[in-house]
C-alpha cells in the first residue's frame, strides 16, 4: 500500500526540525506514527542528510529487545551514535523501554542530537518524563487519517462514496483492505490496545468487565455521562462494579486513546463544568467492531467525526452549555480564537432546522458559528451570520 500523505503532521515536524526541543509524537496504536517518521526520514535524505546521520530504533521490533532497559539503550547509543556530528535520532514506541525517561533526559543534553520519540498512550508523558522535560519538548497529538487525507488516496468515486468508505475505518493501513480484512485488522488492534495499554498498566484481572465498559462507552458516543451513571448502567446490566473501579478503568481507556473526552463549558459563566462529559471514539470502524453496527445512529457518528476533525485542527473542544440549551461544540485555541459548531445529520424539515439553529442564535458574540449537515437540499445557507455548510465539504476544506 502506498503511503498516504500527512501534510499537517509533516509540517509540525518541519517547524521544529533542528531545534533543541524534543519532538514527542503521541497517538493510539497504528494511527501512523512510525510511517510518519519514515516519511520524514525520507525527506531528510532528499534534503541531503547522510544516511549515517539518521539513527532509528523501533522498540516493537524484536531485533531491539536487548535494548529495553535504560542502561542497555544508553550504552548502545553511546557506542553507535557518531561523535561530534549532528544526528537525527528517532526512538519509536519508547514506552516499551524500562525507565526510558532517564535515557531521554540524558540524550537531550547532547547538542549534536535532534531527537524524535513516539508513544502509543497518553500516560507515557504524564509522569516522570513530563517532569524531567518540562519546557524542553513539544508534543504532536496524532490521530488516524482525517477524511481529507483519506480522500487523497481514495480510488475514483464521489465524495459521498469515499465518506461512506471512510466510516469503515480511518486507520491508515486498514484503509486499503477489504471489509472482512478490515474487521480482522481492527480485532487485532483492539486486542493489542486493551491488553498492552490498559490491562497491563492497570493490572486488571477482570478483563471482561473492562470490555463491557468500553463497549458501553463506544455505543453511547455523544451522550452525556458521569462515573455514577456509567456505574449504574453496568450494574443494571448485571456487571458488579464500583464507582472507583469505573473511574480507574475510564482513565485507562482515555489514556490508551481509544476515546476522547469533551467536557462541558458554561458559555455564560465562561468556565469549565466538572460534572458530566461526553465521549467520542477514535475511529468509527473500531466502534462498530466493539459495539456492533449502529448505522442508524448516524447523527452521533457524524458528530464524532466532526469532533475529531476539530481536534486535528488544533482546537480544544468542549460541549457548550447555554441555560437549558446545548451547543454541540465550543472549539477554542490558545489565542482565544473560538468557533461554535452545531452538527445534525439532516435539517431539511423546518422543525429540525429551527431546533439546531436555536442555541447558536442565542450567542451574541461575533465568533464564527457553523451548522454542519449532510443535507442534499440547500446544503449551504446563511442564517443571519450562522453558516450552514455541507459536512463533507467542510472536512475537505482545510486542504483545498
Amino acid at each position: 500500500m502506498r503511503q498516504i500523505a500527512r501534510p499537517t503532521y509533516i509540517h509540525f515536524l518541519n517547524t521544529w526540525k533542528n531545534q533543541e526541543l524534543i519532538k514527542v509524537v503521541s497517538g493510539v496504536r497504528r494511527c501512523g506514527k512510525s510511517t510518519l517518521f519514515e516519511m520524514f526520514r525520507a525527506q531528510l535524505l532528499k534534503e541531503g542528510v547522510a544516511a549515517q546521520h539518521i539513527v532509528s530504533i523501533n522498540f516493537e521490533d524484536l531485533a531491539f529487545d536487548h535494548l529495553l532497559t535504560a542502561t542497555a539503550l544508553h550504552a548502545h547509543l553511546q557506542e553507535q551514535l557518531p561523535k561530534d556530528t549532528f544526528v537525527y535520532l528517532f526512538l519509536d514506541e519508547i514506552q516499551n523501554v524500562q525507565d526510558f525517561e532517564r535515557v531521554v533526559n540524558s540524550l537531550r543534553l547532547n547538542p549534536h542530537l535532534d531527537i524524535y520519540i513516539t508513544g502509543s498512550n497518553a500516560y507515557f508523558l504524564s509522569g516522570e518524563l513530563a517532569t524531567m522535560l518540562t519546557g524542553r519538548y513539544v508534543e504532536l497529538k496524532m490521530l488516524p487519517l482525517s477524511f481529507a487525507e483519506y480522500y487523497t488516496a481514495y480510488p475514483a468515486g464521489s465524495k459521498e462514496e469515499a465518506f461512506n468508505a471512510y466510516l469503515q475505518t480511518s486507520f491508515p493501513y486498514a484503509s486499503s483492505l477489504g471489509i472482512t480484512q478490515k474487521m480482522q485488522y481492527l480485532e487485532g488492534l483492539y486486542a493489542s490496545v486493551v491488553l498492552k495499554d490498559i490491562v497491563k498498566r492497570l493490572h486488571i484481572n477482570e478483563v471482561n468487565v473492562l470490555e463491557r465498559l468500553i463497549r458501553y462507552v463506544f455505543a453511547e458516543i455523544g451522550n452525556v455521562h458521569s462515573v455514577l451513571n456509567l456505574t449504574n448502567a453496568l450494574n443494571a446490566a448485571g456487571t458488579k462494579i464500583s464507582h472507583k473501579t469505573v473511574a480507574n478503568y475510564l482513565s485507562g481507556i482515555e489514556e490508551s486513546m481509544l476515546v476522547y473526552r469533551a467536557r462541558r463549558y458554561n458559555l455564560k459563566g465562561k468556565r469549565v463544568l466538572n460534572s458530566n462529559v461526553k465521549y467520542y471514539a477514535v475511529d468509527m470502524g473500531l466502534r462498530r467492531y466493539v459495539a456492533g453496527d449502529r448505522s442508524q445512529d448516524y447523527g452521533h457518528i457524524l458528530e464524532n467525526i466532526i469532533y475529531l476533525e476539530l481536534r486535528r485542527r488544533g482546537y480544544e473542544v468542549y460541549v457548550g452549555v447555554l441555560d437549558q440549551l446545548e451547543v454541540d461544540f465550543l472549539a477554542l485555541k490558545p489565542n482565544n480564537e473560538r468557533l461554535y459548531v452545531q452538527v445534525a445529520y439532516r435539517t431539511e424539515q423546518d422543525t429540525t432546522l429551527q431546533r439546531e439553529l436555536k442555541p447558536l442564535q442565542q450567542l451574541k458574540d461575533n465568533f464564527p458559528k457553523l451548522l454542519l449537515t449532510l443535507d442534499t437540499i440547500l446544503p449551504e445557507q446563511n442564517f443571519e451570520g450562522i453558516q450552514k455548510l455541507n459536512a463533507i465539504e467542510w472536512l475537505l476544506s482545510s486542504y483545498d
